[in-house]
């Protein structure tokens, strides 16, 4: 169990250091109706990380891993797909997440948002004004179709189903993973309910030091991801 949650450790912190879902909260966080849509915000980055992992895991484990002692083929070409994912995603933050940060750094509505964030479906491009039932959709959406954040969750789910631990434990390890995956959104959320207006100046230097840093360390921790999984990829087609 322990090498399952060293595993872990990488895959976690690349939900942990998501700028683009940070960008986003900052925005609802600062929006007119920042208390109800940080909460929903929150709320739909919890059910994303509960679906992806969870779908996950179950999937995985329907698989049967284990009649066989060496690691079934198709395991290592998930690894190779997502690695390979993984390390174009780790180019393309380096040579262009930059500017899309500055740009939600600049928000201010939801089309702004929604225009440094392309991957996002078209309808969340057309919000008018920030709402608690579009900030539900937009946690959920930045966390689901983020391929960085979904392929974390992916290989979570993986690492956890092929791994030999009971079932009870895989549980408490999988709940463990989307509590470290939601806590950089709890944190902020909750404080801003604690702070109010107060908390403003805070998330506008927050948000501005996001723009300025966190595409190169996000970058270098998804090449390091991906060259991990490529690496556990390569060892089972290999062996």
């Amino acid at each position: 169990m322990g090498a399952l949650i060293v595993g872990l450790i990488a895959p976690a912190l690349g939900i942990l250091l998501s700028p683009l879902a940070i960008m986003a909260l900052v925005a609802e966080l600062l929006s007119r109706r920042y208390r109800a849509n940080g909460l929903a915000f929150f709320v739909g980055w919890l059910l994303a990380t509960v679906v992806v992992v969870g779908v996950s895991v179950a999937v995985f484990s329907a698989i049967d891993f284990h009649p066989r002692t060496d690691t079934p083929l198709w395991t290592a070409v998930v690894r190779l797909v997502i690695a390979l994912g993984l390390l174009a995603a780790a180019v393309w933050v380096f040579r262009r997440g930059g500017r899309d940060l500055r740009k939600m750094s600049e928000a201010s509505t939801p089309e702004q948002v929604a225009a440094a964030a392309p991957q996002l479906p078209g309808w969340l491009q057309k919000v008018s004004e920030f709402t608690p039932a579009r900030s539900l959709a937009l946690g959920f959406g930045i966390f689901a179709v983020n391929p960085v954040d979904a392929s974390c969750a992916i290989i979570a789910g993986l690492d956890i189903a092929g791994a030999p631990v009971t079932a009870g434990q895989g549980a408490a390890v999988a709940i463990a993973f989307v509590v470290v995956g939601v806590a950089p959104i709890a944190v902020p959320v909750f404080f801003v309910l604690a702070r109010g207006d107060a908390a403003a100046p805070l998330l506008e230097r927050l948000r501005t030091w996001i723009a300025g840093h966190t595409n190169v360390l996000n970058a270098a921790l998804i090449l390091v991801i991906g060259v991990l999984q490529l690496q556990k990829a390569v060892s089972a087609l290999i062996s």
